[in-house]
C-alpha cells in the first residue's frame, strides 16, 4: 500500500515546522490512474481493442451507463481503502478518490462527505485535523461545490476543538519541539483561510454574520479573527470595522500578534470603504498599535497597508504625520535598508492616491533620502514624476515643489551612464521634459529663463531634454514678442538676445546632426522674428557650415537609411526662410545663398541621384521669387531685400548670374543621364521647362 504510506508520511507531526508545505506534497496523482478511470461501455470493437488501456469516461456520464465490471473494480478499491488500519491514510486516500463515487450512485458523494467529516473527529492532533478538514473542503469544492453543508460542518467542528490548541497536551509538545506559540499558531492560518474561503464563496451575509458571532464567543480567538478577515468579502469587513477593532482589542497579545490583525483589517479597508463617520476613529485605533511596534519589519509591514487607507480618506496633514512616523521608526540603525520593497510600495501608494507634490518638504525629502540604493531610488523618483505629470493639471512655480522635483529629476539624470539602455534614457528624458513643460512663472520671463539655464546645467547628459529646453526658450522669446506686439523696448530686446544666445551655445552640444540643423533653422527664424538680425545670420551661417558634415547614412529607428531625403527636406525649408532674410551690409549681395550653393556644389551626392538637381530646382524657385517687386511673404518689422534694394538693376543682375550658374549645373546633369534613365530624364526635363518659363520672365 504505497499510497497509504505516502499519505501517512505526509501528515506526521514530529516536525511541526514542515507545515503547511509537507501536507501539500500529497496529491491525488499518487493514486493509481486505473482507480480513477474504470472502463465505461462504448463501441464494442473499440472496447476490445483497448481492453488493456484506460478509457476516459465522458463528463456527463451517469451510474447507469457504467458496466458491472467497472463498478466492481471501483467497489474493490473502496473496500481496500476501508481495510487500511491507520485513520489518517485511510481518510486521505478515500478523500482523494471521492469523485469515483459517481461510478456507483448519484448520491454517493453527498453521502460520503458527512461521513468523512465525522472521521476527522478521530484525529487527536488539532494541527493535523485542521489540514485534513482543509483538504476535504478542497475536494468537496472540486467535486460537489453545491454541497455547502459539509463545509459549514467542518468549520463548526473545528470551533468545537479550538480550545485544544491551548490545552496542556499541545503546549507540552511545543515545549519538547522548541516551537513558540505565535509561530505555532501561524501554521494554522493556511488551512483555516482555505476553509473560510470555501464557506465565504457566494455565501449570504447572514452566514458570514453567524461565523463572526461564533468566533467572538471563543476565547483567544485572534487566529480565527485573522482568517475571517482574510477570507470574507472586503465590503463585509469594512462595514463592521469598529466591531472588528473591538474584537482585536480583546485578543491576547501573547498568542497571535495584534499588528497582524490590524494588517489584515487594513488590507480589507484598502479594497472597500468603511462608514464615513468611523474613518478617523479607525485610523487612530490602528495607528496607536502600529506606532508602538519596536520591530522595524513588523512596523513597515503594517504601515504600508494603512498608508493607502490614509491617502484615500484624509488630507495632507495626516499623510505628513504618517511619513514622519515612518521616518522615526525606519531611520535608526538604517532599518530601511532591510525593507526597501515595503518602503517603496508605501511611497508608491502615496504617489498613486495623492498628488505627492503638495507634501511638506520637511517630511518629503527626508523620506526620499531613505532610499540609499541607487536602483531603488531611481524607481521611486520615476514613480513620483509619473504621478506629478498625471495629476498636475496646471503649471506651477511653487519654489518648494520646484526644488523637490529638481532634486528628483537630478537623481534620475545622474543615474545615466554608458551602460544605460536607450529605452531607459528615453523614459527618463520624457519624465524630465514633462516636468519642464509644467513650470511657468507667468509674465516673469527672466525667472523662467533662469530656470531653463539651471535645468540645462543639471540635465546636460540627456539630449532630448536639451532639445526641449531649446524649444522652450524659443517659445519664451516668441511670447515676449507677443506681449510687446513686436515693438521691443531696450529691456525686452536685451532679454530676447539672451534667449537667442542660450540656444546658440546649447545647439552645438547635441550629437544628432539633423537635430542641430533643424534647431539652427528654427532658432534663426525666432531671432529674425524678434529683429535680432545679426544673431539670425549667425544661426544661418552655422547651418550652412554644418551641411558638409551630413553623413551618407543615418540611423532611423535603429536602421541605417540614406540621408539625402532628409537633407533635401531641410534645404527646401531653408530656402523658404532665406527669401525674407535681408542681406548683411558688409557681406555682399545674397551672401547666404551663395554660401549655400557652394556647399551644395562641393557635397558628395549618391551616384545616379537626382537630389542635387531637385535642390537646384528649388534654388531657382527661390531666385525667381527674389526678383519680384514685392515678396509673397514677410516677417513683421523686418525689411527684406525687396525693400532694401527696391528692384535695383545691380541686384537683379546678380540674381541672373546665379540663375545662369544653376541652370548650367542642371543641364550638365541632364546630359549625363543615360538611355536607361528615361523616366528620370522626362521628369527633370518637365521641371526644367516649368522653371525656364519663369526665367524668361525675369528682368534683364
Amino acid at each position: 500500500m504505497l499510497t497509504a504510506e505516502a499519505a501517512f508520511v505526509a501528515f506526521i507531526t514530529e516536525r511541526r515546522g514542515t507545515y503547511p508545505s509537507q501536507p501539500s506534497c500529497f496529491r491525488p496523482e499518487l493514486i493509481p490512474r486505473s482507480l480513477f478511470l474504470p472502463s465505461v461501455p462504448g463501441n464494442p470493437e473499440k472496447e476490445a481493442a483497448v481492453s488493456h488501456a484506460t478509457v476516459c469516461p465522458p463528463d456527463n456520464f451517469s451510474p447507469e451507463s457504467v458496466n458491472d465490471t467497472a463498478k466492481e473494480t471501483c467497489l474493490n478499491w473502496f473496500f481496500k481503502i476501508a481495510s487500511i488500519r491507520e485513520l489518517i491514510p485511510r481518510f486521505y486516500v478515500e478523500a482523494a478518490i471521492l469523485k469515483c463515487n459517481k461510478f456507483l450512485s448519484k448520491t454517493g458523494i453527498s453521502e460520503c462527505l458527512p461521513r468523512l467529516t465525522s472521521m476527522i473527529r478521530g484525529i487527536g492532533d488539532p494541527l493535523v485535523a485542521v489540514y485534513a478538514r482543509a483538504y476535504l473542503c478542497r475536494v468537496g469544492m472540486e467535486v460537489a461545490p453545491q454541497l455547502k453543508e459539509s463545509l459549514n460542518k467542518n468549520f463548526f467542528d473545528f470551533l468545537l476543538t479550538f480550545k485544544q490548541i491551548h490545552g496542556d497536551t499541545v503546549q507540552n509538545q511545543l515545549v519538547v519541539q522548541c516551537v513558540e506559540i505565535p509561530l505555532y499558531l501561524t501554521l494554522y492560518s493556511p488551512a483555516i483561510d482555505w476553509i473560510l474561503q470555501c464557506i465565504a464563496y457566494h455565501a449570504p451575509e447572514v452566514l458570514l454574520t453567524e461565523m463572526m458571532e461564533r468566533c467572538r464567543k471563543l476565547g483567544n480567538n485572534a487566529l480565527l479573527l485573522n482568517s475571517v478577515m482574510s477570507a470574507f468579502r472586503a465590503e463585509f469587513i469594512a462595514a463592521r470595522s469598529m466591531d472588528f477593532i473591538g474584537m482585536i482589542k480583546e485578543c491576547d497579545e501573547s498568542g497571535f500578534p495584534k499588528h497582524l490583525l490590524f494588517r489584515s483589517l487594513g488590507l480589507n479597508l484598502a479594497l472597500a470603504d468603511p462608514p464615513e463617520n468611523d474613518r478617523l476613529q479607525i485610523l487612530n485605533e490602528a495607528w496607536k498599535v502600529i506606532t508602538k511596534l519596536k520591530n522595524p519589519q513588523d512596523y513597515i509591514n503594517c504601515a504600508e497597508v494603512w498608508v493607502e487607507y490614509t491617502c484615500r480618506h484624509f488630507t495632507n496633514r495626516e499623510i505628513n504625520t504618517v511619513l514622519a512616523d515612518v521616518i522615526k521608526h525606519m531611520t535608526p540603525d538604517r532599518a530601511f535598508e532591510d525593507a526597501y520593497p515595503q518602503v517603496n510600495n508605501l511611497f508608491c501608494q502615496i504617489c498613486k492616491n495623492l498628488m505627492c507634490i503638495f507634501l511638506d518638504e520637511e517630511k518629503f525629502l527626508p523620506f526620499l533620502d531613505m532610499f540609499q540604493k541607487e536602483s531603488v531610488r531611481v524607481e521611486v523618483c520615476k514613480c513620483i514624476m509619473e504621478s506629478f505629470i498625471k495629476h498636475q493639471q496646471e503649471s506651477t512655480k511653487d519654489p518648494v515643489i520646484l526644488n523637490a522635483l529638481l532634486h528628483i529629476c537630478k537623481t534620475m539624470h545622474d543615474s545615466v551612464n554608458a551602460l544605460t539602455l536607450e529605452d531607459e534614457k528615453r523614459m527618463l528624458a520624457a519624465l524630465i521634459n514633462g516636468f519642464i513643460k509644467m513650470v511657468s512663472f507667468g509674465r516673469d520671463f527672466e525667472q523662467q529663463l533662469s530656470f531653463y539655464v539651471e535645468a540645462r546645467s543639471m540635465f546636460c547628459n540627456l539630449e532630448p531634454v536639451l532639445v526641449q529646453l531649446i524649444h522652450s526658450v524659443n517659445q519664451l522669446a516668441m511670447e515676449t514678442r507677443k506681449v510687446m506686439k513686436g515693438n521691443h523696448s531696450r529691456k525686452t530686446a536685451a532679454f530676447v538676445r539672451a534667449c537667442v544666445a542660450f540656444c546658440f551655445i546649447t545647439i552645438p552640444s547635441l550629437s544628432s546632426i539633423f537635430t542641430r540643423l533643424n534647431l539652427y533653422l528654427h532658432s534663426g527664424q525666432v531671432a529674425l522674428a524678434n529683429q535680432c538680425l545679426s544673431q539670425a545670420d549667425a544661426f544661418f551661417k552655422a547651418a550652412v557650415s554644418l551641411v558638409p558634415e551630413v553623413p551618407k547614412m543615418i540611423s532611423v529607428d535603429g536602421k541605417m537609411r540614406p540621408s539625402d531625403a532628409f537633407l533635401l527636406e531641410f534645404l527646401c525649408n531653408f530656402f523658404s526662410t532665406l527669401l525674407v532674410v535681408p542681406d548683411h551690409p558688409e557681406q555682399g549681395v545674397l551672401f547666404l545663398v551663395r554660401g549655400l550653393l557652394n556647399v551644395i556644389q562641393d557635397y558628395t551626392w549618391e551616384d545616379n541621384s537626382d537630389d542635387k538637381v531637385r535642390i537646384y530646382t528649388n534654388v531657382l524657385h527661390l531666385l525667381s521669387a527674389m526678383t519680384q517687386e514685392a515678396y509673397i511673404y514677410h516677417v513683421d518689422k523686418v525689411d527684406s531685400n525687396d525693400t532694401l534694394y527696391g528692384g535695383d538693376s545691380k541686384f537683379l543682375t546678380e540674381i541672373n548670374k546665379l540663375c545662369e550658374t544653376v541652370i548650367a549645373q542642371i543641364l550638365d546633369h541632364l546630359k549625363t543621364l543615360g538611355k536607361e534613365e528615361v523616366c528620370s530624364y522626362s521628369r527633370l526635363c518637365s521641371d526644367y521647362n516649368t522653371l525656364l518659363r519663369c526665367m524668361l520672365k525675369l528682368p534683364t
